[in-house]
């Protein structure tokens, strides 16, 4: 993994959706600036203590992005080449890395490829980019079946045994890292063979040594996955599952599960780690109590991982995901055109991550930081998250009153309704109803 990647902190954009575009447009749309609304929330990015831009797909599609028409191509809906050149300087004089989406797994229906062996049948150049077939008796004919992504007729999915669509992929990869982007997202990278990923990434590697590539695993084998296919990381949507579902479940055994198997993931790569992003119900409308918010944020600023906030969860947007079309709608809504106009209904969220955020920078160690476990019960939680003599201690209620071991602790760095005992025989903590505290082995704060 990148060294610059163990202080990396970062801010994701849906952008077609951030900049209010259409995403189920009836024809191709002309160019149309939107990239550059971007450039004013830079600041807030700054503001917000990220240190890094992830940005949803930002390539020409027929619709939300993730149905990819020319991979060389800004979609004309966000602008042009122009537009993406001027964000990138634009994040780099503030110091902001600029990761990208990469929809390798699948394209539209619509992309030119596919249209040309849809027109030519087998003898078109790109035949063998696709996986496809010729129903039973019509084995001569020009216009063959095509499989898609999980059902979706209007994504077509690549054949990735093809050198063909090796080449597109590590060509399109160097192309935009050439242009000045850190890192790729590598899209559905679960439906593609581990194997295939093991073969384009040295390429990719080779020229931008200095890269970010991590792969969106859901479920599974994720050291597997990452030994394998040589990625620097995966999601980890098994402690994202498990902290909102154990605040809502009132079991902390679920989280502390999940932790566990979390340090075993650390003995071989970091996990990209999140609590919301652009595909799944907003944190404000999943939690049945809105002050486990801060719980949530407590376990994944204090735990290993290279962690993400997307875009409007740190204001407590709310959105609920629908399994339709138009589902995500929610969930990716459009941005103002500048911070200025966001309510200030969320500015208690929007400090919150701010402290925490500069507590993790302020602790580099905990890029890497294991825990374990100091008490365990349905509605209390202590953990400890540590690196070599370096730790720091996070305790959670969910029940009224409650006094958790805190050993070692001098200090509360952040909390809420928490009081600490420092007795040097057997130092606790006291929570009170929902109270959460991060300590720390220092006198002072941090």
């Amino acid at each position: 993994m990148p060294t610059w990647v163990e202080h990396a902190i970062f801010w994701q954009v849906y952008p077609l959706g951030f900049v209010g575009a259409d995403t189920r447009p009836e024809r191709p749309a002309p160019i149309a600036h939107r990239l550059g609304r971007l450039f004013g929330w830079l600041d807030y990015a700054i503001e917000l203590g990220a240190s890094g831009l992830m940005l949803g797909p930002i390539f020409a599609s027929a619709t939300h992005g993730y149905d990819t028409i020319d991979h060389f191509r800004i979609d004309p809906r966000l602008g042009d080449d122009a537009d993406f050149d001027a964000l990138i300087a634009a994040a780099r004089k503030r110091g902001l890395r600029v990761v990208l989406d990469g929809v390798f797994n699948h394209v539209s229906r619509r992309h030119p490829a596919f249209e040309e062996v849809l027109a030519q049948g087998r003898s078109a150049p790109p035949a063998s980019w696709f996986r496809l077939s010729w129903p039973p008796g019509r084995e001569t004919a020009e216009r063959p079946e095509a499989a898609t992504f999980e059902g979706h007729r209007e994504l077509v999915l690549l054949n990735h045994e093809s050198p063909e669509v090796e080449k597109l992929v590590a060509d399109v990869m160097i192309h935009w890292l050439d242009r000045g982007a850190a890192g790729w997202r590598l899209d559905a990278a679960y439906a593609v063979p581990p194997r295939f990923w093991a073969r384009v990434l040295p390429r990719v590697r080779e020229k931008h040594p200095g890269a970010y590539l991590f792969g969106e695993v859901i479920h599974g084998d994720y050291v597997g996955f990452v030994k394998e296919s040589g990625v620097d990381a995966v999601t980890q949507y098994e402690l994202w599952k498990a902290i909102w579902s154990a605040f809502n479940d009132r079991n902390f055994f679920e989280l502390a599960w999940a932790l566990d198997r979390h340090n075993a993931l650390l003995d071989t790569f970091v996990p990209q780690t999140f609590v919301g992003n652009h595909d799944v119900t907003r944190l404000a409308s999943r939690l049945e109590d809105p002050r486990c918010i801060d719980h949530a944020l407590a376990v994944l600023f204090a735990c290993g991982g290279t962690p993400s906030i997307y875009a409007g969860d740190e204001q407590a947007f709310r959105g609920v995901k629908e399994d339709r079309i138009g589902g995500d709608d929610a969930v990716r809504p459009a941005f103002p055109d500048a911070p200025e106009a966001l309510s200030p209904a969320g500015l208690p969220v929007f400090r919150r991550h701010q402290e925490l955020i500069g507590m993790r920078r302020r602790h580099a160690w905990l890029h890497r930081a294991r825990t374990r476990v100091l008490h365990l019960a349905n509605e209390a939680f202590a953990f400890e998250a540590f690196d070599g003599d370096r730790r720091l201690l996070v305790a959670l209620n969910l029940g009224r009153q409650a006094e958790l071991p805190a050993p070692g602790m001098r200090a509360i760095l952040f909390g809420r309704d928490a009081a600490l005992r420092p007795d040097p025989r057997e130092p606790r903590v006291r929570l009170g109803e929902a109270g959460w505290a991060i300590m720390s082995p220092a006198a002072g704060p941090l």
